[in-house]
């Protein structure tokens, strides 16, 4: 037995048989372009976490810089010493 009820001749028949279906060229080209799009993909997942993570650098500079006692534009607690 081997995946899931499958052998492994089962799944080299299979595998002769797609070979004979689509050619060793056109399988080539599949495999580069689904590889090209896992690589995007991941890509762009990073490029996400990155973007994701700016603005909690940012907040936490600015409340830093808050309870620091220095003002932020456009803050409420910037708008707050003014009042004063």
């Amino acid at each position: 037995m081997g995946f899931g009820g499958i052998s492994i001749w089962q799944l080299l028949i299979v595998l002769v048989i797609v070979l004979l279906l689509f050619g060793t060229k056109r399988l080539k080209s599949i495999g580069s372009d689904l590889g090209n799009a896992v690589k995007g993909f991941r890509g762009a997942m990073a490029e996400s976490e990155k973007e994701d993570e700016e603005p909690k650098k940012l907040d936490e500079a600015s409340a830093k810089r808050t309870a620091d006692g220095e003002a932020v534009a456009g803050s409420t607690a910037a708008k707050d010493k003014e009042k004063v």
